[in-house]
This record gives structure tokens, C-alpha cells and sequence, in this order.
């Protein structure tokens, strides 16, 4: 790399040659020759090994991303791509993993910024006394126990004629100009394919998730504890709480928490988190953490904020909890995925006409050619969960949305109500309500096992843990 590609900062100060020849020289040398084999390692072999059989004899390329930037020289704290992690357990940037015909993996990885070059103390973005220590070729090798070699030598690696490939598009522009061939229908199926291989979770996955949910368990304890300073500042404060419970246990959140009081609660994707939590609101809390090796959970609960729930908020949310209930009784491997909503649906649907809100009867608005209950309850009751919160989007509908849940589909079940505080077809005692009880659910071979049962679901149990950890 030539001193006009380091990524100096515009406000640096020139570094005379004398200081750039000093900078150079009476380094110790710290190779770590005794890491351990990561834990996930076999796991990932194993998860390769299923990859390639899918595709034999044809190259695979799954690169891991790089930095995003986030203003001038800030950029995005860096986060691989899951399919990547997932079958090499390594969170570098700039990783790429090539499968070749053989089945034989190689790592291809940007190395610890060496001393002999300037990048250890000239560029920010990699350089080691910026950014911090990234482990040696040889370190991932042992740690990773997946034989590595220089990102520089990847274009070489490529370049052989006539050798099929896939890569997984959309991650990488750099390893895709690499390639010089435009996407096509077996790209597309290769990010299929590696969406629906992480649908069922192997042991150690669900190791992970069960983690991710202690210590999201552990958050929402402290957003509880932290309701009296919350009223005398505002829904960041509980953002932040829940953050720091994430970030001392885990890697961060797992997606931006949804911290949503009064008729916050209304918007789905309330994320703002600026807004007063005051007596006698509800507070909606949808949040995840993520593990350290970057699986995350995804709870919602709805709390109020005086401890206690008003008549009408207890109603509205056994309503949902009834509607969850009936969600959960839907699980079980054969079991359509859509089931579980359809069942939730229909509790809910019967609920708000029971609410004298409904224009027909809930038959008729449950019908496909009308849902007009959907009006307060417009999103879908659940999702699969692991390694991103939304995990396996690219899978198939036939094998996902449109497919059958099978032992080791780890989901979240989460039908909700949602009164717009401006909705006049609705009684005023509903406007700016909302209520959404999220769980977090392995599928077994009997049936299915809550991950999320720390957590209260009722409403009497919902004050008496309330009562109990802020006392």
C-alpha cells in the first residue's frame, strides 16, 4: 500500500521521514502461537461441508463486508454478514471465504497491519495503533481451524478460467468486480440456499440464542428499575439502560430497540426514543440482545409504568396475550408457518368486535377479500430469529413462509393491537394504545419450548415481577 492510499485524516500532521523511518523499527514481535480452536469451529466445518454438497463441484465466494461509512472519517461500527459468520465464525472485515469445486475452504483475510509499511500508524481505518490489534493470518488459522491466506491474493485465486462460481451478491462490490460476471439466477439461488441451510439451528446455536435471551431477560429487569428516572427524563433514558445490559454481556443490540410510552406505542418501528414516559401510560419495550458471537434475541413486553394496569389496559392486553396463547398452541414440526398467525388472528379479530370496532362480523373480516381487522393489527404475528432478528429473509417462500416448521426453527410469535391516537372509527379510550407480547420459541420434536420464559406473560404476573425487582 503507497502512502497516498492511507486513509490519513485530513487534519494529521506531516510525518517526516525521520519519524516514518523511527515508526518502523523496535517492534517486539507478539504472534499469539497458543490460541485455542474456537469453540464454533467444528460446527462451521460442518455447516460448509452441507454448503458445498448442495453445489459440488462449483466454486463458492461469501465475502463478509466492509465498513460503512457514517459521516466524513466515522464510520459504522463494523458487523459481518451472518452467512459469513456462520460458516467460518470469524467477525474480521474485509473477510472473504472461498469454497472451491474440491469442497477444500480457504480464508482470505486482510492480516495484522504490519510495521514495515505504515498502515500500523498512518491509516485510520486499519492501522493498529488507530484501530486497534487484528490477529495474524496464522491466528486465525488456529483459532478458526480454516487454513487463511492474504486478501491480496484473492484476485489470483479467482482468476481461474472456466471454473463455475456463485458469490453472494450485494455484500461485496469489490470481490464482485474481482469476478467480472453480472449477477444471474445462480447467484440468486446460492443466497437462497444459504438462507434456508440457517433455518434449522444446530446445539450450539441455540446455546447462543438461549444466552441472547438470558441477558435480554437481565435488560428488561433493568428497564424496570430504571421507570423513576425514565419519568424525569424520557424514553432514551430505558434505550440506554437496556444498551449498556447488552453491551456488557453481549456484542449490542441486535436491532435499534423499540423504547415506545404512551401512544409511541402505536408505531411499529418507534425507534426515536425521545418521547416522555409518564403515570398511567403503557410502555411498550421490544428489544434484543446479541451474543458475542453476534446471535441476538427479540422480546417485546408491554409494562405500565405506575405498576399497575388500568381496567382497560388489562383487558387490551390479555386480549393479546389470549391471541399469543393461541399463536404458541399452533406450534409443532409439520405445523404450516402461517398457522400460528392465523390462529392469533382470529382471537384478535373476535376481540376488537367484541370492542364494538369491527364494521362486519369477524368472519367476514377475517376472509381473504377482506381483513378489515387488519386495520389495528396490520403486521404479521412472528418471524424466525438468530443471527439476524429478521433471520432467513432470503429464504424461498416454499421454504419459509409458505413452507412447514421442523424441529430446531427457533421463531418469535408476536400478534399486537395498534390504536392510532388520530383513528376516529374507534372509541377515544383507544386512541394511542398499544400492546404487543413478543416470545422468543425453539420448535421441538414434541412440540415447542419457550426461550422467553423469564419473562411474566400475564398481566397479574406482569405487576407482581414488576413489584418485586423494583422493591
Amino acid at each position: 500500500m503507497t502512502r497516498a492510499e492511507l486513509h490519513t485524516g485530513s487534519h494529521d500532521l506531516p510525518v517526516s521521514p525521520a519519524l516514518e523511518e523511527f515508526m518502523r523499527s523496535g517492534w517486539a514481535d507478539s504472534e499469539r502461537h497458543d490460541l485455542p480452536v474456537d469453540e464454533v469451529a467444528g460446527w462451521a466445518a460442518t455447516r460448509r461441508a452441507h454448503l458445498h454438497a448442495r453445489f459440488t463441484g462449483e466454486r463458492l465466494v461469501v465475502p463478509a463486508g466492509g465498513y460503512q461509512r457514517r459521516s466524513n472519517d466515522q464510520h459504522h461500527r463494523f458487523r459481518p454478514h451472518s452467512a459469513y459468520v456462520w460458516l467460518t465464525g470469524d467477525q474480521s472485515s474485509d473477510g472473504v471465504l472461498v469454497i472451491e469445486p474440491d469442497g477444500d475452504a480457504t480464508l482470505f483475510l486482510r492480516p495484522r497491519s504490519g510495521r514495515g509499511d505504515g498502515e500500523f500508524f498512518r491509516d485510520r481505518v486499519y492501522g493498529e495503533l488507530w484501530a486497534g490489534r487484528r490477529p495474524t493470518l496464522g491466528e486465525s488459522n488456529r483459532r478458526l481451524a480454516v487454513p487463511t491466506r492474504h486478501l491480496a491474493e484473492l484476485a489470483s485465486a479467482l482468476s481461474g478460467a472456466g471454473v463455475p462460481t456463485r458469490v453472494l451478491r450485494g455484500v461485496d462490490h469489490g470481490v464482485e468486480a474481482l469476478l467480472g460476471t453480472p449477477a444471474g439466477p445462480g447467484d440468486a439461488e446460492f443466497a437462497a440456499v444459504l438462507a434456508e441451510l440457517r433455518l434449522v439451528k444446530d446445539a450450539w446455536e441455540i446455546g447462543q440464542l438461549e444466552q441472547a435471551v438470558a441477558t435480554t431477560t437481565r435488560g428488561f429487569e433493568d428497564v424496570v428499575r430504571a421507570l423513576p428516572m425514565a419519568m424525569r427524563t424520557s424514553e432514551r433514558h430505558l434505550e440506554g439502560v437496556f444498551w449498556q445490559r447488552a453491551r456488557l454481556e453481549g456484542n449490542d443490540v441486535g436491532y435499534h430497540s423499540i423504547v415506545a410510552a404512551g401512544a409511541h406505542a402505536a408505531t411499529l418501528h418507534w425507534i426515536d426514543n425521545d418521547g416522555p414516559v409518564r403515570e398511567g401510560d403503557l410502555l411498550l419495550l421490544d428489544a434484543g440482545a446479541e451474543t458475542r458471537s453476534l446471535y441476538t434475541a427479540d422480546i417485546t413486553r408491554v409494562i405500565p409504568v405506575s405498576g399497575r394496569f388500568s381496567p382497560l389496559q388489562r383487558d387490551l392486553y390479555e386480549l393479546c396475550r389470549q391471541a399469543n396463547d393461541a399463536a404458541l398452541a399452533a406450534l409443532r414440526p409439520g405445523a404450516e408457518f402461517r398457522a400460528f398467525h392465523r390462529a392469533a388472528m382470529t382471537v384478535l379479530a373476535h376481540g376488537l368486535a367484541d370492542l364494538g370496532v369491527l364494521p362486519c362480523p369477524p368472519e367476514q373480516a377475517l376472509a381473504e377479500d377482506s381483513g378489515l381487522y387488519r386495520r389495528w393489527t396490520l403486521c404479521g404475528s412472528g418471524h424466525m430469529l438468530g443471527l439476524d432478528v429478521h433471520d432467513c429473509a432470503a429464504a424461498r417462500s416454499g421454504n419459509y413462509l409458505d413452507g412447514r416448521l421442523a424441529a430446531g426453527h427457533v421463531l418469535t410469535v408476536e400478534p399486537g393491537l395498534y390504536f392510532q391516537p388520530d383513528d376516529e372509527l374507534i372509541p377515544a379510550e383507544l386512541r394511542g394504545l398499544g400492546l404487543r407480547i413478543e416470545e422468543d420459541v425453539l420448535i421441538t420434536d414434541e412440540g415447542y419450548r419457550m426461550l422467553s420464559d423469564g419473562l411474566p406473560r400475564q398481566a397479574d404476573d406482569v405487576e407482581s415481577w414488576m413489584h418485586r425487582i423494583s422493591s
